[in-house]
């Protein structure tokens, strides 16, 4: 890896896959990140394996947000990301704030203090908007930030489903640390250039073309000929006594169906498909991550505000 440069620095916290971290790189913002902290083992997983393939920069991953050593990053950090704990928030669950242990927003903000990063910039579920926000606010700008936030969705990005979540940006209107430089203003810069140099991240887009994403149809459906898929799939299986070969047979045919304009329930991608290792380790950290695109919107938006 080229480390010449010397690039913002970023610390991340409950990092997931990276979501937020390559928000900021489709954003057209450059950085670097100098730590990882993560809980979950599968997404500490996910994370080395991507920098042993060179995908990542190599950097430390911390799995405890409640010991991480901060005084090392004191004064070092450009950036602060967090898509933290949405459980104490969420309408999905039972929404007990403070009294939830897995509440560790007290601890990011002990962090922040202790760092003093120049941004900061969180993602959570809409939910966070009747519960918890306005402390996170209040919090953050007893410690000096001047903040903002939005809803952002995945529909706007491109996908078919709405999936809402409220971005926090906050900036202490300095740079306070002695490397690199954190430009106060971020260029927009065309996704479509970004995903040509990419393809891997033209994903969402490419499957959204031509199922009727546009039209306003209700992305449920797409279960409903799923299901009408798994009984072709089942009808192909029966039909065939091939063992194995059976199988490839049938999978091929989902990939041909996938090309003729229907948003499959489970898209060709080869992560959360049934059979595949770990599949529900996968479905856990995707479900909880977030969506690059989406992130890249919120932070140029947010920083125009700011």
């Amino acid at each position: 890896m080229d480390t010449t440069k010397e690039l913002p620095t970023v610390l991340s916290l409950c990092s997931g896959y990276g979501g937020i971290e390559r928000g900021l790189e489709l954003a057209g913002l450059k950085h670097r990140v100098i730590a990882y902290v993560e809980i979950e083992a599968y997404a500490i997983a996910n994370l080395l394996a991507k920098m042993e393939t060179g995908l990542l920069v190599p950097a430390p991953v911390f799995s405890n947000i409640k010991t991480l050593p901060v005084e090392c990053f004191r004064d070092r950090v450009h950036i602060l990301t967090s898509g933290y704990p949405c459980q104490p928030f969420s309408a999905a669950g039972q929404r007990e704030g403070t009294d939830d242990p897995r509440h560790l927003w007290p601890y990011i903000k002990e962090i922040i203090r202790a760092v003093r990063p120049s941004r900061c910039f969180f993602e959570n579920v809409e939910g966070h908007i009747s519960l918890g926000l306005r402390e996170v606010i209040a919090d953050l700008e007893s410690l000096g930030y001047q903040t903002t936030w939005g809803i952002f969705s995945a529909r706007e990005v491109g996908a078919p489903h709405q999936r809402k979540r409220v971005y926090i940006l906050a900036d202490s209107n300095s740079v306070r640390c002695d490397r690199g430089q954190l430009p106060n203003r971020v260029s927009e810069r065309s996704m479509e250039i970004e995903t040509q140099q990419r393809p891997e991240q033209s994903l969402v887009r490419s499957q959204v073309e031509g199922c009727g994403g546009d039209s306003g149809e209700n992305v449920a459906d797409s279960i409903d000929k799923g299901l009408q898929r798994v009984e072709r799939l089942r009808g192909n299986l029966g039909q065939n006594s091939g063992g194995e070969e059976s199988a490839n047979g049938a999978i091929a045919q989902r990939g041909d169906d996938s090309q003729q304009g229907e948003w499959p329930a489970e898209p060709n991608v080869g992560r959360v498909v049934d059979g595949c290792a770990d599949r529900v380790d996968r479905i856990r950290l995707l479900g909880n991550a977030v969506v690059p695109q989406t992130a890249a919107k919120a932070w140029l938006t947010l920083s125009k505000r700011l």
